[in-house]
């Protein structure tokens, strides 16, 4: 069971190697899923195949769903100011332009 813990924590800390929230949410689906099959293979009624199963599933289906939530998509629009030589996005949720800094962007 220690082996399974150590394996899980190793694969846990690369979920965040991955720079495309796409490759995160597979990372997660993965790791979630063999995580799931480890813990459904030791804990059930006597069935090892079945509870393996089960939890490949429900561990594949929580890391696929909670991975891409802790990354918020890049919605800004980025321009660069001649005359100040600075860099400055739109942001759509307060609908103002900033520089990148945050300072607001005359």
């Amino acid at each position: 069971m220690k082996t399974y813990i150590a394996i899980f924590a190793l694969a846990a800390l690369t979920v965040a190697c991955g720079t495309n929230p796409g490759t995160r949410a597979a990372t997660g689906a993965v790791i979630g899923g063999v995580a799931g099959a480890a813990i459904g293979n030791n804990v059930g009624d006597g069935d090892a195949g079945r509870g393996a199963a089960i939890g490949a599933i429900g561990g594949a289906v929580v890391g696929a769903a909670t991975t891409p939530s802790t990354q918020a998509p890049n919605n800004r629009r980025e321009r660069y100011d001649e005359r100040s030589r600075r860099y400055y996005f739109y942001d759509p949720g307060t609908g103002r332009y900033f520089y990148e800094n945050g300072q607001p962007y005359p």
